[in-house]
């Protein structure tokens, strides 16, 4: 990944049948013109040159990425609209002929990249910011212009759940009430870990795993977990407020005598997940809070918008990392303890987010090229009897860093026929809330704060 690109890049152009057509600059400018006449522009007129001009996306190094079957691909975005392989230094006109390019090295067979959809700017995929242009400058467009660019079927998990999700984000508030789909992507359907058996490079990272119990595995629980309501009620806020995967850490504090972990403050992560420079930065303010208030890192959450609350073999390996990692080198046992946050599940029971503590047990000595088999945790859950200061404050930060954002969830509509997006969160968060009147008040405030997000 550090070799020099060659002086004279190879320009590659062949994206398939699906590449974007170059615009002149004429044409360029008449895009707006057209908005409001009648004519609408067709999803390939739509191209990263387009949208550099207008401000959507910026140029820069590793800015654009492509995860497939298990391989990751990053690409510098030039000045003109064309992408740079990092790796080669060779160029391509658009995202379909890298996308294209990259799979095929995967994947010979291959004979199209479905590249806005494959294509991440920053860990959010093109076609949501392909979306965000129509909407501004051509907000009478029929979405399904940009939903025709459907996810690969080898892509990785619908985090972001475009297709369904996007005509209803983009419909004008107060024209009509639009039910949010549900998902029209294929279903994960969860694996028992018995199926598994040795790891397989070509296994899907994102197959989703049913948990074990300790008892299946003829083991004990070996730690006890306590969580605290205020560490729930921002980590269900943080995963409500974005159809993409966010993450955050878990502070508290680990009493050997006892065995007891307990989970005191959820940190959100106000980065995305594709931004390894603003994670740094953020990763350094957590540790720093910590410091500030006597806690330790005790473990990590992390959402599946729309998908169950179970882990996936990527979920376990990033776990087992940050088990290895939290005992350090003498070899002495602290348990890290791993969330999982469904907020808009259809299969959860009710408008409540389905929440899912769990640990890895390493695979058996006998069997070490195995995945690490993941168990579901018991934890007993504390009743605070009133908002921080500090939660409140991390709520209205984290309002404030998604506000602009391409995939913000809309609350002004519809998740299920009688309920409002606005209702979901509630409902969800209440079963954490203190009951005291005075807080419901204070959160009624945070509520108002996302219904004028739109």
């Amino acid at each position: 990944m550090d070799s020099e690109p060659p002086s004279s890049p190879q320009v590659v152009e062949d994206g398939g049948e699906e590449d974007e057509e170059e615009l002149s600059g004429g044409e360029e400018a008449d895009l707006r013109s057209s908005s409001g006449r009648g004519s609408l522009l067709t999803r390939r007129g739509i191209t990263l040159r387009v949208l550099l001009k207008d401000g959507l996306v910026e140029p820069g190094d590793g800015v654009l990425a492509i995860h497939y079957l298990g391989k990751n691909f990053v690409g510098d975005l030039l000045n003109d609209g064309k992408i740079r392989w990092v790796e080669t230094g060779q160029i391509f006109n658009s995202p379909s002929a890298w996308a294209t390019h990259c799979k095929r090295l995967v994947n010979p067979a291959k004979k199209s990249g479905c590249g806005w959809a494959s294509v991440r700017y920053r860990g959010q995929k093109l076609v949501q910011y392909k979306t965000t242009w129509l909407h501004k400058y051509q907000p009478s467009a029929d979405m399904s212009l940009v939903s025709e660019e459907d996810d690969d079927e080898d892509e990785e998990e619908g985090k972001t759940a475009m297709q369904a999700d996007e005509k209803n984000k983009n419909t004008k508030p107060g024209l009509h009430d639009v039910m949010v789909s549900r998902r029209t992507d294929r279903e994960r359907i969860p694996v028992r870990y018995c199926s598994l058996g040795t790891r397989d490079a070509a296994r899907d990272p994102h197959t989703l795993v049913e948990l074990s119990a300790f008892s299946a595995i003829n083991r004990f629980q070996p730690f006890n977990v306590a969580v605290s309501s205020n560490v729930l009620l921002l980590m269900d806020f943080h995963c409500h407020l974005t159809t993409s995967e966010v993450v955050g850490y878990l502070g508290g504090r680990w009493d050997t005598n006892t065995q007891l972990l307990t989970v005191l403050r959820a940190f959100p992560c106000r980065t995305r997940l594709g931004d390894r420079e603003a994670a740094s930065a953020v990763e350094e303010e957590i540790c720093q809070n910590l410091f500030m208030r006597g806690l330790s890192l005790v473990g990590w959450y992390h959402s599946h918008p729309r998908g169950p609350a179970l882990p996936s073999l990527q979920d376990i390996d990033s776990q087992m990392d940050h088990q290895l990692r939290l005992q350090g080198s003498n070899n002495g046992f602290q348990p890290c303890l791993g969330i999982i946050c469904g907020p808009y599940y259809h299969g959860n029971q009710g408008v409540a987010s389905t929440i899912t503590p769990f640990w890895v047990v390493p695979p058996p000595e006998q069997r070490p090229n195995d995945y690490g088999i993941p168990v579901a945790v018991e934890v007993t859950y504390v009743q605070d009897n009133f908002l921080t200061s500090d939660v409140l404050n991390e709520m209205m930060l984290l309002v404030e860093y998604y506000r602009a954002a391409p995939d913000l969830v809309h609350f002004n509509q519809y998740w299920c026929p009688d309920t409002t997006m606005l209702d979901k969160i509630k409902g969800s968060l209440s079963c954490h809330a203190p009951k005291d009147q005075a807080y419901s008040q204070i959160l009624e405030h945070v509520y108002s704060q996302l219904s004028s997000m739109h």
